[in-house]
């Protein structure tokens, strides 16, 4: 259930990604300019929903927006290579190029925050998930 629900914020983060993106595009931007406030809405948006119901990792912690904050981090540096070599390289179509890079991304963005971010090694124990903390 956990990857399904990670299918829909990706999906809902692809299309937000996307749309800025595009749109950042025919405000004259180059692409790789207008990789990072698009990739950044999204990442706002996964932060949300996968903290909340994907994962359900309980109250807002620093630490855990910390994690994600590098592991996105690192994620938009893989995605601003991969669409660098699929423009620059490959000569694919800025936009194409980013629609053909975001699922790599997304793949490995999954494991890092299922296994790194909102794991359960670093959330509070079951019978502490109730209560209020920072």
């Amino acid at each position: 259930m956990t990857i399904a629900r990670f299918l829909v914020v990706g999906a809902s983060n692809t299309l937000l990604t996307l749309a800025a993106y595009a749109m950042l595009l025919a405000a004259g931007l180059p692409y790789l300019a207008a990789l990072a406030p698009a990739y950044a809405l999204g990442a706002l948006n996964g932060y949300t929903l996968n903290r909340a119901w994907t994962f359900r990792a309980g109250p807002f912690r620093g630490a855990g927006l910390a994690r994600y904050a590098l592991t996105q981090g690192a994620g938009l540096g893989l995605n601003a290579a991969l669409l660098a070599v699929l423009v620059r390289d490959v000569g694919a179509d800025e936009l194409l190029g980013q629609a053909l890079a975001l699922p790599i991304v997304t793949a490995i963005l999954f494991l890092a925050s299922r296994h790194w971010v909102f794991g359960d090694s670093h959330q509070p124990a079951r019978s502490d998930r109730g209560q209020s903390g920072a």
